[in-house]
């Protein structure tokens, strides 16, 4: 988030606070977890029965184990506590407890299907995990809005002089490089990315159609999120170590080209979720090892003559666009069988 300015030009520190009801929240979840803890640890045997997990035929046999668990829910509430003078600031200290109250109703809604907890104790889960999800997730989507918009903070370059600093693999720029020809400028993804494999492997058969077109056939280039050495290790490995490639490691080109870190939606929304899903059946390409900003969106550009010509940024990172149609140039039929062979 930008810093906000006085009239005199003094940043103002205002601009770093949470919302008033963040504060509230993780103080009431502070208090709460804190007296809960209490009531366990003074009261075990007590707040077990009360629990609903308590058979009458089974008394509490180690009530040292609860007890145990009660020093760590009231151990939480200090950590909500004292995250509340800022809880976007303080986000790792409720991502723990955002996962702590993810996972805690998975296991009691396991334990509860095979017979070992009774499903009388749902009330405890609901007040103890359930109804923070909410809250919390609010204050985490928060936290990361804040790191996104901060990180960009400063202007990038214009375009015109970012390609004339980019420099490829042939050790040309890339605006030296659009005099020549017309240039498809490939902005992938972090390559540990589904849909960036994806991309490699249609390139792959667009590079091939390309060929075939001769003297008017416009020159791929990529450009990618990694240093040099695994740009040129990825690219081998997809059959495209032939192409020039550009590394961006720390986002400035892609910056001047206009793409920015997507939002969860662009990035992890369910059309995304689904389009992974098939491109893992269809090429056996999982998530790999992230190599990158793994939050940049990907895009691609027609530039000719140090100019751009048209452009695509992506608005999902699931989008599939095009190559060919994209450069005004005969669309390959593609087998998906041969890229499923490929890949």
């Amino acid at each position: 988030m930008s810093l906000t300015e006085s009239p005199a030009g003094v940043r103002s520190e205002s601009a770093h606070i949470s919302p008033r009801w963040m504060r509230i929240v993780l103080k009431l979840a502070g208090v709460y977890n804190l007296l809960w803890g209490s009531w366990v640890v003074f009261f075990p045997t007590l707040s077990f029965a009360l629990s609903g997990m308590q058979k009458p035929e089974v008394p509490l046999a180690y009530p040292q184990l609860w007890q145990c668990i009660g020093m760590i829910v009231g151990v939480y509430g200090i950590g909500y506590w004292l995250a509340s003078r800022d809880p976007i600031r303080h986000w790792p200290i409720v991502l723990v407890g955002f996962l702590g109250k993810i996972f805690g109703p998975i296991g009691y809604v396991d334990g509860a299907i095979k017979g070992d907890l009774p499903w009388s104790t749902g009330w405890t889960n609901l007040f103890n995990d359930v109804i923070w999800w909410v809250p919390f997730a609010l204050i985490l989507r928060a936290a990361f809005e804040r790191w996104r918009s901060e990180s960009e903070a400063a202007p990038p370059k214009p375009v015109t002089e970012a390609m004339a600093s980019a420099r490829t693999s042939t050790g040309e720029s890339l605006a030296t490089l659009s005099q020549r020809q017309k240039l498809l400028v490939v902005f992938l993804r972090h390559t540990g990315c589904t849909f960036c494999q994806e991309a490699l492997i249609e390139l792959r058969q667009v590079r091939d159609h390309f060929a075939k077109l001769g003297d008017s056939a416009p020159q791929i280039v990529l450009v990618h999120l990694g240093q040099v050495h695994q740009g040129q290790a990825t690219f081998a490995r997809a059959g495209l170590d032939d192409l020039p490639q550009i590394s961006d490691p720390d986002a400035e080109l892609y910056r001047s080209f206009g793409l920015a870190r997507g939002t969860l939606g662009q990035l992890f929304g369910w059309r995304s979720f689904v389009r992974g899903w098939e491109v893992v059946r269809k090429h056996g390409k999982g998530i790999g090892p992230l190599v990158g900003d793994g939050f940049r969106m990907p895009g691609i550009f027609w530039v000719e003559d140090g100019k751009i010509v048209k452009a695509f940024r992506h608005q999902t990172a699931s989008d599939r666009p095009d190559y060919a149609a994209f450069m005004d140039c005969p669309t390959p039929k593609i087998d998906e069988s041969e890229l499923a062979a490929k890949g």
